[in-house]
């Protein structure tokens, strides 16, 4: 199992950024998928996850109407759109699957790619 992440860049407040989530290894499209992020002498936060059935979508508090996470099940890539970014969403990115009976937060702990550096800065 492998995951990619990419798309993160600098990019000014106010900004958008599509991240990718590439997966090898395995099909996406009956594994439930998570975003989260790690900002500098911070710990893990948990970003949205999409179920398998791509329809049970969930977010943060913190990116609520800003960010929407999406899945290509044919490319085995997990998208996240994010819109409207501030400098508090600067932070390393990843992505995991979530195996059953794991939740979100120990997937993104232990089945994380490398992730993709967001800065949001002006």
């Amino acid at each position: 199992v492998r995951l990619v992440e990419s798309g993160g860049h600098l990019v000014q407040p106010g900004g958008s950024l599509r991240l990718s989530c590439a997966a090898s290894g395995f099909t996406i499209g009956s594994s439930d998928m998570t975003w989260g992020r790690q900002a500098p002498g911070k710990g893990l936060e948990w970003v949205s996850s999409i179920y398998s059935d791509g329809t049970s979508i969930y977010y943060a508090d913190s990116v609520k109407g800003r960010f929407t996470i999406s899945r290509d099940n044919a490319k085995n890539t997990v998208y996240l759109q994010m819109n409207s970014l501030k400098s508090e969403d600067t932070a390393l990115y990843f992505c995991a699957d979530v195996p059953p009976g794991m939740s979100a937060v120990q997937a993104l702990g232990v089945r994380r790619g490398q992730g993709t550096q967001v800065t949001v800065s002006s």
